[in-house]
């Protein structure tokens, strides 16, 4: 499991990717008279690096720049002794290509496969709450998943997530930080990267832009800001994927709508073990209700046991009337707002439940399947890639555990 991050001991490596970027964004055009300034900028970069290293540890954003360096160090046959003053600001020059509208058509990922038979198969992964997941595969459960977690690992594109106690000494967990990064892609994108984190949901990448870069079909990856500090949402045509951002509250929810060709990309799914989207929460990881309903019984309270967490905000009848206003039909996303205002007595995971649901409307290529209503366990070996699911009746367990604390 990767160590946790945690807000109070910040990742710097986001300041050390801009200066890099803002110095050297034209530096692929450089003749051989200025690759001394390159690999100066380098050495800078790599000892930015190093000064973070002790606080980005499971940091998605820091490995894949610690391994860039080190790539571009030798493409470029630069010393790793020598001069690493600050590398200077470039500002980007009138009709720069983040301007540009036009895109080659092996950048957009739809009219390239429809020269094929068959039409591309989407699928749908979603993380919100406290925290519940929906997997490619409809999978639906509840984890624990505290620190750093990988949610997508494929040949384009990572996704981490970091989950933070929602209260102290409480099991109760949230997203509290979104790592995305989108790998280089032909002529198409640059590698880009974006950050969210608490009460930050920015509406451009960590280098500022708002694209993929200098390449030719730059726009066919995009940010758009739906509601400012809310809502954003990244749309990456080259792959078919689209990507969808909110803070609710103090926490943030994550949305994808990507192919399955793209999905199951990957160098080697056998040894994935952790790919939350694709093979669900580690079965360590996985709410266990059995034992919830026994130390609900204990307390005499339906909510997780945690030595500091404040008297109750919500009863069973008032959580399930709150959310109802927002999910009339009783599936699992409504239960998961029940219980999620139980747990933690925060009106904003209501909402984290209701948008959640909305953007499975919206993303979800199968209308038949936006309620789910049976929460599902992985309960394969190793917790690898499972066959099948197995079904358990969650709704009717905790409405018993609900009914036996009365």
């Amino acid at each position: 499991v990767l160590p946790p991050l945690t807000v109070t001991s910040p990742c710097k490596i986001l300041k050390c990717n801009s200066e890099f970027w803002a110095a050297t964004s034209g530096s692929h055009h450089l003749g051989a008279e200025e690759a001394p300034e390159f690999c100066t900028a380098l050495r800078a970069y790599a000892h930015c690096t190093r000064r973070t290293a002790r606080t980005c540890r499971g940091d998605l954003a820091y490995h894949s720049a610690v391994h860039g360096i080190d790539d571009l160090m030798v493409q470029h046959n630069c010393s790793k002794d020598g001069p690493t003053s600050q590398p200077r600001l470039r500002t980007l020059p009138p009709g720069d290509s983040q301007e540009r509208s036009d895109s080659p058509e092996i950048c957009h990922y739809e009219k390239s496969f429809h020269k094929h038979s068959a039409a591309p198969n989407y699928t749908h992964c979603g993380l919100f709450g406290d925290p519940h997941l929906r997997t490619f595969t409809d999978t639906f459960q509840t984890c624990k998943v505290q620190g750093a977690w990988p949610l997508i690992d494929n040949n384009y594109l990572n996704v981490q997530v970091t989950n933070t106690p929602v209260l102290p000494g409480s099991s109760a967990t949230a997203t509290s930080k979104l790592t995305i990064i989108f790998k280089s892609f032909q002529e198409c994108v640059d590698q880009k990267v974006y950050q969210a984190e608490m009460d930050e949901l920015p509406a451009a990448f960590v280098d500022g832009s708002k694209n993929g870069g200098d390449k030719h079909g730059a726009n066919s990856l995009k940010i758009t800001e739906k509601v400012s500090g809310q809502h954003i949402e990244i749309q990456a045509k080259y792959i078919g994927t689209t990507i969808v951002v909110r803070q609710v509250g103090r926490y943030l929810t994550f949305a994808v709508r990507m192919p399955e060709e793209v999905v199951n990309a990957v160098e080697d799914r056998d040894s994935q073990g952790l790919y939350l989207c694709l093979r669900g929460c580690p079965l360590s990881q996985q709410i266990d209700f059995q034992s919830i309903r026994a130390a609900q019984a204990g307390e005499g309270r339906a909510r997780r046991k945690g030595p500091s967490l404040p008297p109750e905000a919500f009863t069973y009848e008032t959580a399930t009337a709150k959310c109802r206003e927002k999910l009339p039909v009783e599936d699992l996303y409504f239960q998961s707002c029940v219980f999620d205002l139980l747990t933690t007595g925060d009106v904003n995971f209501m909402l984290a439940a209701y948008y959640a649901f909305e953007d499975v409307k919206m993303l979800h290529s199968n209308k038949d399947k936006l309620h789910l209503y049976e929460r599902t366990r992985v309960l394969t070996p190793g917790n690898a890639a499972p066959t099948g699911t197995h079904p358990t009746l969650w709704v009717a367990l905790l409405c018993l555990c609900w009914l036996c604390l009365l």
